[in-house]
């Protein structure tokens, strides 16, 4: 398992584009990929579920993968998260 946590400085938060393509992301991988914020952890494959969290900027998260493709599919979700001035 692969994990990696991240302070989101994007001043809207996770708002509904940017947790389009963080779920685009993840679509893209074979492993299991979640996002926790505030002890709830929701599948980073689904739209619901990450707008569910209502991550606001300065929030600590964390970005966990299980599978065979996890180290790349994290290292996809922070490329993501980085080009989008989501979080550092």
């Amino acid at each position: 398992m692969a994990e990696k946590q991240f302070k989101i400085i994007d001043e809207t938060g996770i708002h509904a584009r940017p947790a389009t393509l963080l779920v685009q992301t993840a679509g893209k991988f074979n492993s299991d990929i979640s996002i926790e914020y505030k002890g709830k952890s929701v599948n980073l494959k689904s739209i619901m579920g990450v707008m569910s969290l209502g991550i606001p900027m300065g929030a600590d998260i964390k970005v966990t993968a299980e599978g065979n493709d996890a180290d790349e599919a994290l290292k996809a979700i922070e490329e993501t998260m980085t080009k989008e001035g989501l979080a550092k």
